[in-house]
């Protein structure tokens, strides 16, 4: 990845938890005789006797209301002394020889194969790919269970905190007892405690976000990347990586296996599966009774809808029939606020952020306007900061929040939860959130992407995606690809227990090879065709890219350092690359900061790494402009 050595070394070594004693020093009596003790003394001796016999110096002076120098003189005559103990327990035991839910022809086959897998001992990557609902959770957990047994650490990574709940669930069911956790929701000393069993090898099973990746495992044997397709696996600030491609590494360097998991994956994991380069499982049935929702098209051309309405009348009339059945119904807005843009309908004024090139967004339940990029925040104005008109001001399209508005206007009966990672504030929140669906006491769900994978909601049987279209009219190079992953997961959270369920999409462009392929079900058939349109343009996995973010506060300085840089890469035309830039970036500020953007485009066998480094490291030097080198970019801003 280029990262600097400092860098990296500040992700994986976390000096902060190193420089903190694994051991704690406390008091206990030592039965030395004392001749007489001062009431301070005494309290003391009591508060151990009465306590757990070991106690710091600190809590000691608490306990016994007197000072630490009281404590102190104690230990100097010999009454108490100081010893270390073990301040972090024992880590968690999970039973590996716990039997798990019976298994279906299909995951057995896929179970026994990746338990094979593992009792060779060596490197292998594995693509477990299956619908939505086939059960590649108790697949894998399988073979956590062979990792364990033979005496290995695991690791599993998941793309969301907020899947941990359930998910911990499932591994105290299999195992008997909760793995290790390793992500923002736990605590400094509960990472302390989980680094130290790691680092020893009494940390069984670590289930985390991608940093868990860094953890000092001592014998790792597996490493599960769940849902490795989501795009949150990329680390796009800081050290820059991608955990699925550093959890194969990883993999590699310890003799272990990996698991890729995903019923979308993405068309680099089923590229490598293709060609032989990565071993692959196929579930192709749910679970038990549940069957594939049925996959429609709303054809929005031919909706004649009054203005500020978002939902199409098909769409209403299908929730309309679930509230009868006592059925829940979930609408599929990946776009957090109340409306992307806000005009004044006078003077046609926009709210731009001071800081970055975007428009600032709406937060109507605040109110405030935000800056998803860089956080700014705002007032909302009553009148137009332009023309002082009032009541001038417009929003302009839809996001969750007047998709909310407008739920509850067709259905005011209705109970109605709205999920966006703005609103649902903690992890702990968020989780009371989705037990409270699962338990059925929602009607209607209306959410973002946080929705839109892992969640098994037994009465949810109608998934309305109220814009299919919005990743497809861009120039991203993935846009095909993640438009079909995420439609494809959120559709799967319908019909998920014995009711059947159906998928609607609303779409401008039915015809769209996409929309084609949702409806059809032809998942095979479209990752054929994106490949095919991929190697001819030599575009990621059939060639390599690399970005160059060049950033500073004064765009002359960005321009001619990036000019330079262009003119002295010779060594990367050497290999075969194509240089494209400078140019401005597409969201050419952020935070303040100037951005021009250089995209290499290179053989897939290029070496690539070592002559970036020796390229860009005199311009990094410099303390003017900041260079980023992103290799393989999954974003192009």
């Amino acid at each position: 990845t280029v990262t600097p050595l400092n860098a990296m070394l500040r992700l994986a070594l976390r000096p902060r938890d190193v420089k903190r004693p694994r051991q704690h020093l406390v008091c206990r009596p030592t039965g030395h005789p004392v001749d007489t003790l001062t009431p301070a003394r005494h309290r003391v001796m009591a508060a151990l006797a009465e306590g757990d016999d070991a106690m710091t110096r600190a809590e000691l002076a608490r306990a016994s209301e007197t000072s630490q120098s009281v404590v102190a003189g104690l230990e100097r005559i010999g009454a108490i002394e100081r010893c270390a103990i073990d301040q972090d327990g024992a880590a968690p035991l999970l039973d590996s020889e716990r039997e798990g839910p019976q298994l279906t022809d299909e995951q057995s086959a896929a179970a026994q194969g990746l338990r094979d897998a593992i009792e060779c001992g060596r490197f292998q990557a594995n693509l477990l790919k299956g619908v939505t609902g086939s059960g590649k959770t108790e697949v894998y957990l399988e073979a956590i269970a062979e990792t364990i047994r033979r005496g290995r650490q695991a690791l599993v990574l998941l793309p969301e905190i907020a899947l941990t709940a359930q998910f911990m669930e499932w591994m105290s069911r299999r195992f008997g007892a909760l793995p290790c956790q390793w992500h923002s929701d736990v605590s400094e000393a509960e990472r302390r405690r989980v680094r130290h069993w790691v680092a020893s090898g009494a940390a069984q099973l670590v289930v985390g976000a991608r940093s868990a990746l860094f953890l000092p495992f001592r014998d790792l044997g597996l490493i599960v990347v769940d849902e490795e397709h989501d795009s949150s696996y990329k680390q796009e600030d800081g050290v820059i990586y991608h955990a699925r491609d550093m959890a194969v590494l990883r993999a590699s360097l310890c003799s272990a296996q990996v698991i890729l998991c995903s019923a979308t994956p993405s068309l680099e994991t089923w590229s490598n599966a293709r060609s032989g380069k990565y071993h692959r499982f196929d579930l192709t049935r749910r679970y038990g009774s549940a069957s594939m929702p049925n996959t429609a098209i709303i054809d929005m051309r031919e909706e004649a809808l009054r203005r500020g309405q978002w939902i199409s009348g098909a769409l209403i009339r299908e929730i309309h029939q679930r509230l009868e059945q006592h059925e829940q119904s979930l609408l599929f807005l990946n776009r957090r606020g109340y409306a992307p843009v806000t005009i004044c309908r006078n003077c046609g004024h926009h709210f731009d952020c001071p800081e970055c090139d975007a428009r600032l967004v709406e937060h109507r339940l605040r109110p405030r306007l935000l800056c998803h990029l860089c956080g700014h925040s705002q007032a909302m104005p009553r009148q137009c900061p332009n023309c002082k008109g009032d009541g001038t001001l417009a929003a302009v399209g839809p996001g969750v929040e007047r998709l909310a508005e407008e739920v509850a206007r067709h259905f005011p009966q209705a109970r109605i939860e709205t999920l966006s990672s703005d609103l649902v504030g903690p992890p702990s929140a968020l989780r009371q959130k989705i037990a409270a669906i699962a338990a059925g006491t929602i009607d209607i769900v209306i959410g973002t992407q946080l929705v839109a994978k892992g969640h098994n909601f037994p009465l949810l049987t109608l998934v309305g995606v109220i814009d299919a279209d919005v990743g497809l009219l861009g120039a991203d190079l993935r846009g095909a690809e993640k438009t079909f992953q995420i439609v494809r997961q959120v559709s799967g959270r319908s019909g998920r227990a014995e009711r059947h369920g159906a998928a609607l999409l609303q779409t401008h462009f039915p015809e769209h090879p996409v929309m084609q392929a949702l409806v059809s079900g032809d998942d095979e058939g479209f990752w054929q065709a994106e490949a095919r349109e991929r190697e001819i343009a030599g575009a990621p996995p059939f060639g390599r890219y690399a970005g160059i973010i060049i950033s500073g506060v004064n765009e002359a300085d960005v321009v001619r350092c990036a000019t330079e840089m262009i003119r002295t890469a010779a060594p990367l035309r050497a290999l075969g690359a194509h240089l494209f830039g400078p140019a401005p970036a597409p969201i050419a500020r952020i935070r303040g900061r100037v951005r021009y953007r250089i995209l290499i485009k290179s053989p897939k066998d290029a070496a690539l790494q070592g002559v970036l480094r020796r390229w860009s490291q005199p311009y990094k030097a410099r303390r003017n402009v900041r260079i980023t080198i992103d290799v393989d970019p999954q974003s192009f801003h």
